[in-house]
């Protein structure tokens, strides 16, 4: 997803949310992003353990190396 966005271009992104949302609410939106986002992965994590039984199996062979 941001394989595309530059370094420009993400500045350019930050200083709009600066000014939309301003400099106090700023960390606490990036904080929820940041919980929504590892909620979204461990999600996304469940889901395919579900559809895909041996993934489980293989994760927990690697970790015992």
């Amino acid at each position: 997803m941001f394989g595309r966005l530059g370094p420009f271009e993400l500045i350019l992104i930050l200083c709009i949310a600066l000014v939309v949302f301003g400099p106090s609410k700023l960390p606490e939106i990036g904080k929820s992003l940041g919980k929504a986002i590892k909620e979204f992965k461990g999600h996304a994590n469940d889901i395919s353990k579900d559809i895909d039984p041996n993934t489980q199996s293989k994760n927990e062979g690697n970790s015992e190396k």
